[in-house]
């Protein structure tokens, strides 16, 4: 398989409501929710780097699709990683989460392996890593 991936799509229990928290409250770029003439068919699609898609799609939707049965939410086994700039940044935009509606799950703190991260949940959830890590700047 070539490493090739393209979208991460998180599934949420109120589709509305996670477009204003990732649009309104992150800032990230969208057209708004699209797809709401097909039977399950809405969605939320944000552009960022490199052609990767972050996807917002009904839970329901999401199960439907897949052909699996509809499961309780967990957090604990999947997080997005946000790398930063500058150690300042991190707080930055975990505060901007928690403003946005987001719950601060750990606070901007130095890390073990010498850089500075935090962790935070969107409204449905899903758990978010802040990092700045020395040896590995973003690009821009």
């Amino acid at each position: 398989m070539q490493p090739r991936i393209s979208f991460i799509t998180l599934g949420v229990d109120d589709l509305e409501r996670a477009l204003r928290f990732y649009r309104d409250g992150l800032g990230l770029v969208t057209d708004g929710i699209v797809g709401q003439e097909f039977e399950n068919g809405a969605a939320v699609f944000f552009k960022l780097q490199a052609g990767l898609t972050l996807a917002l799609f009904p839970r329901r939707s999401l199960a439907k699709d897949a052909g699996i049965p509809l499961g309780v939410r967990s957090a604990g086994e999947f997080s997005i990683a946000h790398n930063v700039s500058t150690p300042q940044e991190v707080e930055q935009v975990i505060s901007q989460a928690q403003a946005a509606g987001g719950v601060i799950v750990k606070p901007a703190q130095p890390t073990f392996w010498g850089g500075v991260a935090g962790y935070f949940q969107d409204p449905d959830g899903h758990l978010w890593e802040v990092a700045w890590n020395p040896k590995m700047l973003p690009a821009d």
